[in-house]
């Protein structure tokens, strides 16, 4: 499968993303490793601050903008780092 191809499943739902996670785990392409990070990264804050009563929807509408913006950059074939993907490229340098 190709490495984009996995970076877009990653990106539709969270079940997707582990599912392109263990395609990946297989045979680890960058690309791919990537987004995983990206995208994992948008999830979690997008869960966390839905915790969060009326700043939280707010804010969820700027972490899906990330989210679609990263989306775009995957189809297009960018590597492009979202606001503050730098975090998540670090943070979750292990995947």
């Amino acid at each position: 499968m190709d490495a984009r191809v996995k970076a877009i499943i990653a990106h539709i739902t969270i079940v997707g993303w582990v599912i392109a996670l263990v395609i990946n785990s297989n045979n680890k392409e960058e690309y791919t490793s990537f987004y995983l990070r990206q995208t994992l990264g948008i999830f979690l804050v997008g869960i966390i601050l839905s915790w969060i009563p009326l700043l939280g929807w707010i804010l969820g509408i700027v972490v899906f903008a990330f989210w679609l913006i990263s989306l775009i950059y995957c189809i297009q074939g960018d590597m492009k780092i979202v606001p503050f993907g730098e975090h998540f490229q670090r943070w979750f340098s292990a995947l």
